[in-house]
């Protein structure tokens, strides 16, 4: 079934009291609630439902304000469920008419709904967010022809990789399943693998790097003896086999991996997408998630430096080699036409589309530069506090959502965050700069 659409009824209740008369219509997440085109985003997101008997399902707008709360206000499911409980604004600006006094979803709904619309349909949340912005003046639909892009890292929830912890740790989850699964192994290897390692990172740390590989060789073997273990209990028995297949190829991947080699490697069991990635950071050098590309506009607006497009790249890939797919996508989603693109000297080489030949601009570029060319470029470097902006206070900074397509829609509801709350900021200034020309600051000197 569809989604029921939350209208405004107008009714009133004897016993309680509707909440337009009890909040302050003129707070900021008051006005963007009565700004959002609440009736485009039902329309986008409601393309992946039927018609048909069953369940409704929660109500789209229900959802996709708890997601904008989400990444606006840097919370997780579980906080932003909470607080809606108790924030009579978060309430009215997910539709409510009453003061709610439980919440209508479990947590777990917003993992479903999220991964159920997926990273195309996410991003009618962003495109909203520059319509909202256009419309209350934060900025102009010009703007948005010239923009910044530039790549960085969105880093997975995980641990730092080593060998070592790699190889027990995968030990140890083979172990526990096969506990699980009634499969009884000849030895688990619980104790010695735990001391193994114990050793392997004191050697390490001391720089006895023979003693520390030798710990490791122990724990590379008795990987290796419960991965044979298990495949010898297991041979002929389908259901088992489909249960542990995973797990063991992963570790086996993990055992024979070696430093330097080339292609896919693994960096972690319970995110096995994630990628190694180098941006030549001396404070960081390498980081462990996926690759983004951002693209801000190359104007400050009156609302402030808008992120225009979002996408993450899995693969690695070259930086100049992601205009191919990123500019379209950008026209796609402002629904205009690129005149001038800014990006660092790293997208030299670009393979942009033919008729964007002359419309690229990298750093340090001698050619084809006019006085009011070099004065945009001296704006490309605009684009690096707004990415901090969307790791800092975004959720970027550390991906907790699971799986390849967690990260295609965390990036995409990050920047969504960050541009509501651009203008959240602006309304909050025009309410001031209302109550100012209404109220004018009496003249002192005068009296």
């Amino acid at each position: 079934m569809r989604p029921r659409d939350r209208r405004e009824s107008g009714e009133q209740d004897l016993f309680r009291s509707r909440l337009d008369q009890v909040i302050n219509m003129d707070h900021a997440l008051a006005k963007l609630a009565r700004t959002i085109d609440w009736g485009f985003l039902e329309e986008k997101f409601g393309a992946v439902y039927a018609d048909g008997s069953g369940r409704p399902p929660l109500p789209t707008r229900l959802m996709a304000a708890l997601a904008i709360l989400k990444h606006t206000y840097n919370l997780s499911d579980e906080v932003v469920c909470e607080q809606w409980i108790e924030n009579p604004y978060y309430q009215y600006f997910c539709g409510e008419e009453f003061f709610q006094h439980r919440l209508p979803l479990d947590r777990s709904s917003m993992t479903h709904w999220r991964n159920r619309m997926g990273e195309e349909r996410l991003q009618a949340l962003l495109q909203e967010s520059l319509a909202v912005a256009t419309r209350t003046g934060a900025m102009k639909p010009s703007q948005l022809s010239r923009v910044i892009v530039d790549t960085t890292v969105q880093p997975k929830n995980i641990a730092f990789p080593t060998d070592a912890k790699l190889m027990n740790r995968a030990r140890e989850k083979l172990v526990k399943l096969a506990k699980k699964l009634g499969v009884e192994l000849r030895q688990s290897y619980t104790r010695v693998g735990k001391f193994a390692l114990i050793q392997h990172q004191r050697y390490a740390h001391a720089r006895q790097f023979k003693r520390a590989n030798k710990a490791l060789r122990k724990l590379k073997t008795y990987l290796g003896r419960v991965i044979r273990d298990i495949a010898r209990k297991i041979d002929g028995d389908h259901g088992l086999e489909g249960s542990f297949a995973h797990l063991l190829s992963l570790s086996r991947r993990v055992r024979e991996q070696e430093r330097g080699q080339r292609g896919a490697k693994v960096y972690s069991l319970h995110a096995p997408e994630v990628e190694c990635i180098g941006k030549g950071k001396a404070h960081k050098p390498y980081e462990f998630g996926v690759k983004v590309s951002v693209a801000t506009t190359l104007k400050h607006s009156k609302g402030g430096q808008f992120v225009a497009h979002v996408r993450a790249l899995p693969g690695n890939p070259y930086d100049g080699h992601t205009l191919a797919e990123v500019i379209p996508g950008i026209e796609k989603l402002v629904g205009t036409t690129i005149q001038r693109l800014h990006a660092d000297a790293g997208y030299r080489g670009h393979n942009a589309p033919a008729e964007y030949k002359f419309k690229i601009y990298t750093s340090k570029q001698k050619r084809r530069l006019t006085p009011a060319i070099k004065r945009e470029m001296r704006r490309r470097s605009a684009v690096e506090p707004v990415i901090g902006h969307l790791k800092d206070e975004h959720r970027m900074g550390r991906n907790y959502l699971a799986h390849r397509h967690g990260d295609l829609n965390n990036a995409i509801l990050a920047a969504a965050g960050y541009n509501f709350r651009r203008l959240i900021k602006w309304l909050r200034i025009l309410l001031y700069l209302v109550l100012m020309a209404i109220f004018p600051k009496p003249n002192l000197s005068a009296a």
